[in-house]
């Protein structure tokens, strides 16, 4: 039973079988990872612009790149939370995170749309940091939430542990034995 002053846990049992069956679980797991390596490359190249006036090409490019990443993470994140949850968006554990994440896209897709008017380069570049900025802050809610998860999990499984429900195969850990008999 939750304790006072006590979060919900994440995920219940289900949600957390779901999440552990699904595919998409793992596809996320890879695309995070060159997502944020994508966007480090990205960040790179649009501060040297910024700062010589070099490189406008390369820095143009892997904003789009970096774009089109954020566009498929987006929508393999929004299957496995329909998978995990029931929702395509905005499931109750990742609320903020799905809200946050609008605006993450709505700026990405603001920069696509700059450049394709011909905005002035340095506009079009400030705003890509710009986007940069909320998906970095983006990124470290969902980075919270995996850490949220993974302490679920070991509460869980120390819970199981000390009410005698863990599983058979595992050994009980020799400090509860006492107390589990």
């Amino acid at each position: 039973m939750r304790q006072p002053g006590q979060r919900m846990p994440l995920y219940t049992p289900e949600e957390r079988r779901r999440r552990d069956e699904t595919r998409w679980t793992l596809v996320q797991g890879v695309l995070a990872p060159l997502q944020f390596a994508v966007f480090l490359v990205s960040l790179w190249l649009v501060v040297r612009y910024l700062l010589t006036g070099d490189g406008y090409t390369a820095a143009t490019v892997s904003v789009v790149v970096k774009t089109l990443v954020l566009y498929t993470i987006m929508v393999t994140g929004s299957i496995w939370e329909k998978v995990v949850f029931g929702k395509y968006l905005f499931a109750r554990p990742f609320f903020w995170e799905d809200v946050f994440s609008i605006l993450v896209l709505a700026l990405h897709t603001a920069y696509l749309v700059a450049l394709f008017a011909g905005a002035e380069p340095r506009n079009q570049m400030f705003l890509a940091l710009a986007a940069y900025v909320t998906y970095v802050i983006n990124a470290t809610q969902f980075l919270l939430k995996l850490r949220a998860a993974r302490l679920d999990s070991a509460a869980a499984k120390s819970a199981g542990e000390q009410d005698g429900s863990a599983p058979a195969n595992r050994q009980a850990n020799p400090g509860m034995v006492g107390l589990t008999k």
